[in-house]
């Protein structure tokens, strides 16, 4: 499955030195407005210590981790809904991604320029959410405009409810308010599929501050405003240091392990907004593993056992007979299939079986 994130923010608030700590890679992050201009993308690994354990396991000839893609964005300015500082450009390419990672600045530094001259993270996350709730209603009045009339007159059910629905997302528009508030059903989800609205994208606040500021976080005045105002719109915050990060991302495995050991917890800021990331789009991950590889796959929670296997090939799913499963936690108990075998631990699952988190299948099929 295609996952992609999108890190926005305004100009100089980090987002690119963010981008460069999870991709380990090496995109311009001038300190100037606009130094991003085209969206670098990258691809990093969902750190998941289940896949190494399953390789040491099966000491297969290959490991391949589920991945998720990341999309530096350029900087947006108040106005950008409106074509201002190539606004427009970079929204086009918010609307291609499945989340957004919005990168607020939290730490002082006079060397560094701020878009709007002081350091304020809330109305950096207004300006920003502002913006994104103006294309929005952009979208929505272009729409309506098209197809309201036409709907009334010709009383078809699927228009009038296509016009109800975006009257109704217009009114919370309008107020300056987000659509990710609001509950779909599957008829109301299909409807605006296709219109790629910014503010129905879940969003993560990340918390740009300082080293300082990162070892003594509960007294951050600054990360705990951009907590409550996530909290208070059902939203994530993760508090990073960006400068940090991109410096732990060019060590090594163990001299990062042996650095945040140092520092007392489990998982460097990234790994965290990785995951965080992975499981705010609702993903879960099952493995298939054997002598030639072992693998992580992403699926929706929620699907079925032939959707999976439709995720390794199409084939699988359309001659789907059964899947034999069994789950990471017994495997890494008994060790091998045949023990888990004898102790009756391996399922054979139908077409309806629901996929969870952790599940290893077997796909039979003919095709």
């Amino acid at each position: 499955m295609g996952l992609k994130a999108g890190i926005v923010g305004l100009p100089n608030v980090g987002k690119s030195t963010l981008f460069n700590a999870i991709t380990n890679s090496s995109v311009e992050a001038a300190n100037y407005p606009f130094a991003t201009i085209n969206p670098n993308v990258g691809t990093v690994l969902v750190p998941d210590e289940r896949v190494d354990n399953l390789s040491k396991l099966f000491n297969p000839r290959k490991t391949i981790y589920t991945t998720f893609e990341f999309c530096d964005i350029a900087g947006l300015v108040k106005g950008a809904s409106k074509g201002e500082g190539l606004g427009n450009q970079f929204l086009s390419h918010i609307r291609d991604t499945d989340a957004i990672i919005e990168v607020v600045r939290c730490f002082e530094d006079s060397e560094i320029i701020h878009v709007e001259n002081s350091v304020d993270p809330i109305r950096d996350i207004e300006i920003i959410n502002l913006e994104l709730v103006m294309a929005d209603l952009d979208t929505c009045s272009n729409r309506l405009g098209k197809i309201e009339n036409k709907a009334r007159i010709s009383k078809d059910k699927e228009a009038l409810a296509e016009v109800n629905l975006l009257i109704k997302f217009k009114d919370k528009l309008q107020k300056g308010e987000a659509l990710r508030g609001i509950s779909l059903n599957d008829d109301e989800q299909k409807i605006v599929k296709n219109f790629n609205f910014l503010t129905l994208k879940p969003i993560i606040y990340v918390a740009n501050v300082s080293d300082a500021e990162l070892a003594d976080i509960q007294n951050c005045e600054n990360y705990k405003k951009v907590l409550d105002y996530a909290t208070k719109e059902n939203s994530q915050c993760i508090p990073i240091c960006c400068q940090v990060e991109a410096e732990l991302a060019t060590y090594s495995k163990e001299e990062k392990k042996d650095f945040l050991d140092s520092l007392g917890v489990e998982q460097s800021g990234l790994d965290l907004l990785v995951t965080s990331a992975y499981k705010l789009l609702n993903l879960s991950t099952f493995f298939t593993v054997g002598a030639d590889e072992v693998r992580a796959r992403t699926f929706k929670n929620g699907m079925l056992a032939p959707d999976c296997a439709g995720i390794i090939h199409t084939d699988f799913k359309k001659g789907f007979i059964k899947a034999e499963v069994y789950t990471y936690q017994d495997i890494m108990t008994y060790k091998t299939e045949q023990a888990l075998k004898e102790a009756g631990k391996v399922r054979i699952e139908g077409k309806e079986y629901v996929a969870k988190d952790g599940d290893i299948f077997f796909f039979r099929f003919n095709v």
